[in-house]
């Protein structure tokens, strides 16, 4: 299987997203699928159709926790 490049179309994966708990009713949410050849993609849920973001999975578990250890609080 090929690999999935950085801004396909989202909706074209054939993927199950799935949206974090914490996400509100206005829409404001990152969506992540896990991808058959074992790649991770999110996107943006107000643009389902938009492009997505493909990375290892040890490009995500570098970024989780960055995220725990509050690496990025900063920005928010």
């Amino acid at each position: 299987m090929p690999p999935v490049r950085n801004g396909v179309r989202a909706s074209s994966l054939n993927a199950r997203w799935i949206k974090s708990r914490h996400s509100n009713a206005e829409g404001n949410c990152v969506e992540i699928a896990a991808l058959s050849g074992g790649d991770i993609a999110l996107r943006n849920s107000r643009d389902p159709d938009g492009p997505a973001l493909v990375y290892t999975p040890a490009e995500v578990a570098a970024f989780v926790a960055g995220a725990k250890d509050g690496e990025f609080d900063h920005l928010l």
